[in-house]
């Protein structure tokens, strides 16, 4: 029944791409570009159609199309799916671009590397060792259209039409019958009297120097010139010389050839070479070799072929990974081919990967990753970032190694526009707060206020009025040099973000103070934030119009075009101090802040004092920044415009590293000095960061330590109302100013206790002191009142006898 019957060609579950034939190979085949109608994976299909009065042909194809499906090798054309029918026979293939093509594209976009060809023609010699050696079979068609190239640069032998056995089994080689294929036969096949002696791979052989030929030279005209090596490297002639031989009996074995090819010098002996042999063995491979193989591949990477990084180095990473047990190793190598990826490359083959790494509890892992974050954080979505990695990101704030702690803090600059108001606002500001009230590592101090004046502008309005300004007052105080140039920066990167009452009234006062600071640096920084802030609002006093144009950014919600005034601020801070905190971990792993030219409060009784350490005066420079600040103070009473962008912050970041640089050697033990000498049991060094995040929620959370100071505070004890004041008359002299303990300037002088308990909060701290002995005295006042009243009952009443009755 003719209509039950089904095309073989519709239901293949391949199909042709309408396209002209590939290269027009010399044959009875014709190459086509496929797909898979199920995935669409490309693939590439070998078609031979039938034809009336080609049977010898036919034969040829039917039994290349044999031994296509029954030969398996890395290096032979692999074999996916075939169809034979009356009128065609189709062989369905990886991939792959002819040889010729694939030379022909090399050249006209620069040219194929050595590298690339020694190790193609690796491949190649080492089919023919497994078709020679393994299986007694001679390929008998060894010339460029018989090679093939994959997607990841790998050479192919395919061109089987006329393979047979080298034991005789099945008569002799068949005949070809086409000219373009018959040249590259040696001459001792002329001889049909049978005298030469020859082995089985001989001919082949010949072949084989007839191929490298025409990879260096082009396609080879006629045999005669092959006497002329013409492009050929000088370490591959005296191998190509021996293929090439009059006679057959010396031409090398393919696996001896092989051999001479990679020993030291040779035409194989290199770097490209190498890593594909490790690559193909990887999987018996040691741990350690391994590791040491993925510690030197990142270096070779820059020299290998794009598409061989993309198709064949990175499989071989994310396997590594994945079932390996690689670890960080990987890492490196893997972000550096990342970068030849599409970004749906990159999502699909990536991006996975690195969410799982940041689940581990690896710190080289960790670590790596956040100092390579800036390579991939382009390919992560805002759902990726604040549900699967920032959860496992903050632990780095709680570790107790410094160099991850300030890696952590640094990725902050990454992360920040991803996160989302509950992670960026609270958790983060959480964090940030224990680490620069509590942080042993001066330079971690001194990078999370850089952070934060980096990523103050991602911040809501709230937070910003919030945090920033209590933040940097903080950092000032720091006894850490660099903490307190990074804090008057932090207060100039952030200048439009506050309000001219807070310029005025709580910035100023601050910067002020740092005027005479011990450091000069410091002292500079101070001088130039403050000019810039009068200035401000030197030109509101003038125009008060200008006031709803300054302070357009305070109440603005978090914007990220916002973030760039503070790109270039204090960078220093984030590039330059990692050096420093390099050497805190391998000289001092628990060294408290330097007390760097800071003076220190005496000494409590009963507590020995420490001996002083002496610390080299700072050299003062001028000249530069006398001549600068002249030139500034000229142009500021020329104009009361704010110029603050036009100030030159480079050279004052220059200025702080200089103070870096002139602190302590923090290598020698002796220079080295805590900031605090630890006098109470509980705030002891040995404290593990379990017990101090436990009580983190009373002792260091923004909330109590950088809140704003109430509207309505009860004076302190001793100060009198204005109106009770004697402002005219004549006042006892054994009194003093009850102005002066408002006035009294608060010492910044660390006290000999923890970090943590240093009186930092300024006013705020204050305020709440006041409250809670006023609260205190309040309930003490009430209890007493309580208790009396309960007295006087008693004795008005006197005791109650048993059984009696309450009558009132």
């Amino acid at each position: 029944m003719w209509f039950f019957a089904r095309d073989p060609v519709r239901d293949f579950p391949f199909e042709l791409i309408p396209e002209p034939p590939e290269g027009g190979l010399p044959g009875p085949w014709a190459l086509h570009r496929g797909r898979k109608k199920a995935t669409g994976s490309p693939v590439s299909i070998f078609v031979y159609d039938v034809k009336p009065g080609a049977e010898e042909q036919t034969q040829v194809a039917k039994a290349a199309f044999k031994r296509f499906k029954t030969l398996r090798h890395p290096n032979i054309l692999a074999y996916i799916d075939g169809l034979e029918t009356e009128k065609c026979l189709h062989v369905v293939t990886e991939a792959v671009t002819p040889l010729g093509i694939y030379l022909k594209a090399r050249v006209e976009a620069g040219g194929l590397k050595e590298l690339e060809i020694s190790w193609g023609l690796h491949q190649i010699v080492k089919a023919l060792s497994f078709l020679v050696n393994d299986c007694s079979l001679i390929h008998n068609n060894v010339c460029m259209a018989a090679v093939f190239v994959d997607r990841a640069g790998e050479w192919k032998l395919g061109g089987l039409d006329y393979m047979y056995s080298a034991q005789g089994n099945g008569g002799g080689p068949p005949r070809k019958g086409i000219p373009e294929l018959e040249q590259y036969d040696p001459p001792e096949l002329a001889d049909s009297s049978g005298r030469v002696v020859r082995e089985k791979w001989s001919a082949d052989m010949w072949r084989l120097g007839c191929l490298i030929w025409e990879v260096f030279n082009g396609p080879l005209p006629r045999a005669a010139a092959l006497r002329n090596p013409g492009k050929i490297p000088k370490t591959l002639v005296p191998h190509y010389c021996e293929l090439v031989g009059a006679n057959p009996k010396v031409r090398p074995n393919p696996a001896r050839f092989l051999q001479n090819c990679q020993a030291p010098g040779g035409f194989m002996s290199n770097r490209f070479v190498e890593t594909n042999l490790f690559l193909e063995e990887i999987q018996i491979k040691e741990p350690a070799e391994k590791q040491k193989f993925f510690q030197e591949l990142s270096k070779s990477l820059d020299a290998f072929p794009e598409d061989f990084c993309r198709h064949k180095v990175l499989p071989q990473l994310l396997t590594a990974f994945e079932f390996g047990n690689a670890g960080a190793v990987v890492l490196t190598p893997l972000f550096k081919v990342g970068k030849f990826l599409s970004a749906e490359e990159y999502q699909q083959k990536i991006i996975p990967v690195v969410v799982k790494m940041f689940s581990s509890t690896d710190r080289a892992m960790r670590i790596r990753l956040l100092q390579q974050m800036e390579q991939f954080i382009q390919y992560l979505d805002e759902p990726t970032v604040n549900t699967q990695i920032f959860p496992h990101v903050v632990h780095g704030f709680l570790d107790t190694n410094p160099a991850i702690r300030e890696q952590t803090v640094k990725s902050m600059l990454l992360l920040a526009p991803k996160l989302n108001e509950a992670n960026l606002n609270v958790e983060l500001m959480k964090h940030f707060a224990r680490l620069q009230a509590k942080d042993e590592q001066g330079p971690i101090r001194c990078n999370t206020t850089v952070c934060l004046g980096k990523i103050g502008s991602y911040l809501s309005a709230s937070t910003r009025h919030r945090v920033l300004t209590s933040a940097f007052s903080r950092a000032t105080k720091d006894p850490f040099a660099a903490s307190r140039v990074a804090g008057v920066l932090g207060f100039a990167a952030t200048h439009n973000l506050y309000s001219m009452n807070d310029c005025a009234q709580k910035i100023l006062p601050v910067l002020c103070g740092l005027t005479v600071d011990p450091e000069k640096s410091v002292r500079d920084q101070a001088f130039k934030a403050i000019r810039s802030f009068l200035s401000k609002l030197e030109s509101v006093s003038e125009d008060p119009t200008q006031l709803e144009e300054v302070e357009k950014d305070v109440h603005a919600a978090s914007s990220p075009g916002m973030g760039g005034a503070a790109a270039s601020w204090a960078g220093w801070a984030v590039t330059g101090v990692s050096s420093l905190t390099s050497k805190l971990i391998r000289s001092h792993p628990t060294t408290a802040p330097t007390e760097t030219n800071i003076p220190q409060r005496p000494t409590p009784e009963g507590v020995p004092a420490p001996a002083p350490t002496p610390v080299p005066a700072t050299p003062t420079t001028s000249g530069h920044w006398e001549t600068q600040e002249e030139d500034k103070d000229t142009a500021e009473d020329s104009s009361a415009a704010d110029r603050w962008d036009d100030e030159d912050w480079g050279s004052l970041e220059q200025e702080a590293e200089s103070v870096l640089a002139q602190q302590d050697d923090w290598s020698t033990g002796g220079q080295v000095s805590r900031a605090s000498q630890v006098s109470n049991s509980d705030h002891k060094s040995s404290k593990s960061p379990e017990s101090d995040w436990s009580s983190w929620e009373a002792e260091g959370s923004w909330e109590q330590g950088w809140q704003e100071p109430s509207s309505q505070e009860p004076p302190p004890d001793g100060t009198r109302l204005a109106s009770e004041y004697n402002w005219g008359g004549p006042e006892s002299s054994d009194k003093g100013d009850p102005f002066a303990t408002l006035f009294a300037r608060p010492s910044t002088q660390p006290r000999p206790d923890s970090w943590g308990e240093d009186n930092w909060e300024g006013l705020e701290t204050d305020s709440r002191q006041v409250k809670a002995e006023l609260a205190r005295k309040k309930r003490e006042e009430r209890r007493r009142e309580m208790e009396a009243k309960r007295a006087e009952r008693k004795v008005a009443k006197g005791p109650m006898k048993l059984g009696a009755r309450k009558l009132d």
